[in-house]
């Protein structure tokens, strides 16, 4: 049955608004995962702590997870579990995102110092180079890292990051509109108001609850987001070199196929641009935010290329 002309899309809709501050059901295998054990950091980079999680013993082979624009480590919570076994995993928070602290200005200069910081910190490199997951914006400084220090990585796995082939950049400045976070007076009432960016169907509600307490934090009045809205407006853009043409190590390309942002005529063009011997694998039902669509698809994915 069709939904009348008029009915709301419902990727647009509040996705928790519904349990009015209840945590919604959730699987074993989730409740597992982000309940095993990991350990929580912070490291001073130029002048800012930089929160960052790990998982797994120093001296396996290194895994660094990056998130995306306006998230944070605990994104990875539910992931990183999976490679604790075979791995030493960490996955930091970037500056003005999550539990780091914020900048007066961001660059993609920073952004590398920054994990080459924690992955120096974490261990990573104690088994020799190191592979990196870069989710959405992480993308941008991976690739710009693979660029510059790809000797010091073994594989760099591009997850849903538009690489459009003119290297859109928001220059500084750019986000005049920035203004401070709206401060809810209740828990509940913040979570009613998360919503996905870009705009996308929830396909498990207890990741996005999960998601979202971990992406506010208590403040004079109630409840804010924890990301610096200013990060865009103070934001640095490097040039318009092609990331995906110099790596030094291997590259790999993951993506949603129901992805707003990497559409299929993306791919190819990314993949036209790529090194030879570039991997690619599609996740299928997965929008942009491929780990809260489909984890275990992820998990699965991500198990082939490192192995």
């Amino acid at each position: 049955m069709s939904e009348p002309a008029d009915a709301p899309d419902p990727a647009l809709a509040p996705p928790l608004a519904r349990y009015a501050g209840a945590e919604p059901p959730a699987p074993i295998w989730f409740r597992d995962a982000v309940d095993a054990p990991h350990e929580r950091h912070r490291t001073a980079v130029e002048g800012a702590n930089i929160e960052w999680l790990a998982w797994g013993q120093r001296g396996k082979p290194g895994l660094l997870l990056l998130h995306g624009n306006g998230a944070h480590a605990d994104w990875w919570r539910f992931i990183a579990p999976f490679f604790a076994a075979t791995h030493r995993v960490a996955a930091p928070s970037w500056s003005g995102m999550g539990g780091s602290d914020h900048r007066p200005r961001y660059t993609i200069k920073l952004f590398i110092q920054e994990m080459r910081a924690i992955a120096a910190e974490a261990g990573l490199a104690d088994a020799g180079p190191y592979s990196v997951v870069g989710h959405s914006f992480g993308g941008f400084p991976m690739m710009a890292m693979a660029s510059r220090f790809g000797a010091e990585l073994e594989r760099a796995i591009i997850l849903d990051t538009p690489f459009d082939p003119q290297q859109r950049r928001r220059p500084r400045g750019a986000g005049g509109d920035a203004r401070p976070h709206r401060v809810y007076p209740t828990m509940a009432d913040a979570l009613a108001r998360f919503r996905w960016a870009p705009p996308q169907p929830t396909t498990h509600d207890f990741i996005a609850d999960f998601i979202a307490r971990h992406s506010l934090k208590e403040t004079q009045g109630g409840f804010t987001w924890k990301f610096d809205p200013f990060l865009w407006s103070e934001f640095e853009a490097q040039d318009g070199t092609d990331l995906l043409k110099l790596p030094k190590c291997p590259v790999a390309l993951m993506w949603g196929e129901q992805s707003a942002l990497v559409t299929q005529g993306l791919v190819a063009d990314m993949a036209a641009r790529m090194p030879p011997g570039s991997k690619f694998v599609p996740i299928p039902e997965a929008y942009h935010h491929v780990m809260a669509d489909q984890p275990l698809a992820l998990v699965a994915g991500l198990r082939g290329l490192l192995a």
